[in-house]
């Protein structure tokens, strides 16, 4: 069996930026099993599969995400690479995507600049007292943290930008957690805020930038910040750049994206 694949990567303008997502549209489903592997021979922090869905369908297609390790509820760059190779490689000649998926209906749309622009759910968070792993995993974690119910994430707020840079958890202590990662913010220099996304739950040590994560990064600086409109920058490595926007129980997170590489999968 012969499946076409894709590497795009996400946020950002240029080739060895951004966070790199493999892409394979399917006609129809592979097993579970095969997909995960495929993501881990892929060995990226994802790879998104999606098929067509029935025109009368109120979505378009049915996308899914899978780390090397697990099957994730949500994925921004690897939708977002995943619209790129449908408007650029397959031809796709609506204003926008509308993807079924295990968080709810999204729905990608490209603007008059090349950005694309994710629809993606507003996440609450609950502030709680920082676990003992997670003060132990990070140097200077503050005594309150941010616990995200809709994907098991936590979240601590640093000082400063420097703070967010110097991070440097113990990726060992952080997995005992038992959930999927540790975000850590902070007010940015150069931008409204900053970010780094740790995900050993999810079998990736630093995600280098990560769309999902500004589900509950936007409402929480929208509200800190009193605008709804925000430049947010990812400072892992790679690093990246992310326009959003609050829009009530909606947050739009643009991007760009640069294409990397094509090819064929040989399946048994």
């Amino acid at each position: 069996m012969k499946q076409p694949i894709y590497q795009v990567d996400a946020f950002t303008s240029r080739i060895f930026g951004g966070n790199p997502a493999a892409v394979m549209p399917l006609e129809s489903w592979l097993p579970d099993e095969t997909m995960l592997s495929l993501a881990l021979e892929n060995n990226l922090s994802e790879t998104a599969f999606f098929v067509p869905l029935p025109e009368e369908d109120e979505a378009d297609f049915h996308i899914r995400w899978f780390t090397p390790g697990i099957e994730v509820p949500l994925c921004g760059h690897a939708t977002l690479a995943s619209a790129w190779v449908m408007f650029n490689k397959l031809g796709w000649d609506q204003e926008q995507i509308r993807f079924r998926s295990k968080s709810g209906p999204l729905a990608v749309k490209q603007t008059d600049d090349g950005w694309l622009v994710l629809d993606f759910p507003n996440f609450a968070c609950e502030e709680q007292p920082t676990p003992a792993l997670i003060r132990e995993a990070l140097k200077g974690a503050p005594e309150t943290a941010f616990f995200v119910q809709n994907d098991t994430n936590y979240m601590v707020v640093l000082e400063d930008e420097a703070a967010v840079r110097a991070a440097q958890p113990d990726i060992r202590k952080l997995k005992q957690l038992g959930n999927l990662g540790l975000i850590v913010t902070a007010p940015g220099a150069e931008c409204d805020f900053v970010s780094r996304y740790f995900a050993p739950g999810g079998g990736i040590d630093e995600d280098p930038v990560t769309g999902s994560i500004h589900s509950v990064l936007v409402p929480f600086w929208a509200e800190r910040l009193g605008k709804n409109r925000l430049e947010a920058r990812q400072i892992s490595a790679r690093g990246g750049v992310l326009r959003c926007e609050l829009k009530g129980d909606r947050v739009d997170i643009a991007g760009q994206a640069a294409f990397y590489m094509e090819g064929s999968v040989y399946l048994p």
